[in-house]
């Protein structure tokens, strides 16, 4: 490889690893928030998964990515990744909070 492909491909790895920070770092504050709603479900006795609420964001979540040139399929399968966990931890604090 010549010195000019191995800068170019080093640059652009610089750039995929601050996303993937930025990434992990957003993802953390969005995990904040919805801990805060699984406290309040829990509280009110709400069940932990809103199928409702999780359509309307699959649905804008699409939109946005086909916006964005990114498939709509990836972007839904990611979120399902996403509400699966906060599904998860709802869960746990509704169990928590009944102990």
């Amino acid at each position: 490889m010549d010195e000019e492909t191995a800068a170019r491909l080093r640059d652009l790895r610089q750039s995929i690893d601050n996303i993937d920070a930025a990434l992990v770092h957003i993802l953390a504050e969005r995990f904040r928030f919805t801990q805060q709603v699984g406290v309040l479900k829990a509280q009110a006795g709400l069940p932990s998964s809103d199928k409702q609420r999780e359509a309307e964001q699959i649905e804008r979540l699409r939109g946005l990515a086909a916006d964005a040139n990114l498939d709509p399929s990836f972007a839904e399968e990611f979120l399902n990744f996403i509400v699966a966990e906060v599904i998860r931890h709802h869960e746990k604090i509704a169990n928590d909070s009944d102990a």
